[in-house]
């Protein structure tokens, strides 16, 4: 479950003060100095600088680029990873067939995973206690252009080969933190 003891003060300084960075340029990988005392292994979504943050043992962090929820449709929160998925099916949640009905109600029945599945190669879920499954997401994209943008109907993505990098050392019950919109 979320570790609501664990450094939530250190933590939200995350967003905000990252005093060192190292590239690796093997992977793409962004490695950065955050603030004493965060937790290791939350992750950490700050909308305002579309990061997604990995956060690690000795005050460290893998920086992802994500795309995050266009106005209106991020939500912040403080969530849990409830499921994990290779390959996940994709149906259109009931929000996106009333705001789109010309867009999604063709795939209103859904669609099974694959390559040009919305939902890329992996996917989180996020749940929080009380609620069950958000409908939220952490997930790869077929659409790479959509990576730094603020487009989705209030998922965070990463491109393919970095959420199965993500998804492979995320255990579930991980606590997920997706910072207010506007926060840098």
């Amino acid at each position: 479950m979320i570790s609501r003891s664990q450094g939530r003060s250190a933590t939200a300084a995350i967003a905000y003060r990252v005093a060192e960075r190292i590239e690796d340029r093997r992977t793409g990988l962004v490695v950065v100095t955050i603030p004493a005392g965060a937790a290791p292994y939350e992750i950490h979504v700050v909308p305002g600088q579309f990061a997604l943050f990995w956060t690690q043992p000795n005050n460290t962090a893998i920086r992802y680029t994500v795309g995050i929820g266009r106005p209106g449709l991020y939500e912040a929160g403080e969530f849990y990873v409830g499921a994990k998925k290779e390959w996940p099916s994709w149906t259109p949640t009931p929000g996106m067939l009333r705001r789109e009905p010309q867009k999604y109600g063709p795939l209103r029945n859904g669609m099974p995973g694959g390559l040009s599945n919305p939902l890329g190669a992996r996917a989180l879920y996020l749940f929080q206690p009380g609620r069950g499954d958000t409908f939220l997401r952490v997930h790869g994209t077929n659409d790479p252009t959509t990576i730094g943008r603020a487009v989705s109907n209030g998922c965070a993505r990463l491109v393919n080969n970095q959420i199965i990098q993500l998804f492979n050392q995320v255990p579930l019950d991980t606590r997920v933190v997706l910072y207010p919109n506007g926060a840098t």
